[in-house]
């Protein structure tokens, strides 16, 4: 049997295990055939759309696994605007919005608010939270 899933991450992604384990706990949905209906990173999560993020040569690059996967099989990755904006993490359009001269979020992400994490909780049958 299929299941539908909705997945939460509120942990960046090298202070804690939470992002790594969220990705590899999706790779294994897709693998069994489940889908993932949305990917929401709230609070310290957002560091995982960080484009600016370059860890060292012999760490995994967290934030470019995530943006692999979701090019790969077309997974809808939402951070938070409220707490992008809180961390720094910003995209263009934003980025316009607030008179920033730069921005850095990475490819494959959107932005969106706590509207879409309620409507991936309404329509998903599994609910998953990675981080404190």
């Amino acid at each position: 049997m299929s299941l539908c899933f909705a997945i939460l991450v509120t942990g960046q992604p090298y202070s804690d295990q939470s992002s790594r384990t969220a990705l590899q706990f999706c790779k294994a949905l897709i693998e069994r055939q489940h889908s993932i209906y949305r990917v929401f990173f709230f609070n310290d999560g957002v560091h995982c759309a960080n484009s600016f993020i370059t860890p060292p040569q012999d760490e995994q690059a967290i934030p470019r696994q995530w943006q692999a996967l979701q090019k790969e099989h077309d997974l809808d990755l939402v951070i938070c605007v409220s707490s992008a904006l809180r961390r720094g993490v910003i995209d263009q359009k934003e980025a316009h919005r607030y008179d920033v001269t730069g921005h850095n979020m990475a490819e494959g992400f959107n932005i969106g608010g706590l509207g879409q994490w309620v409507d991936a909780c309404i329509n998903a049958d599994r609910v998953i939270r990675f981080g404190s």
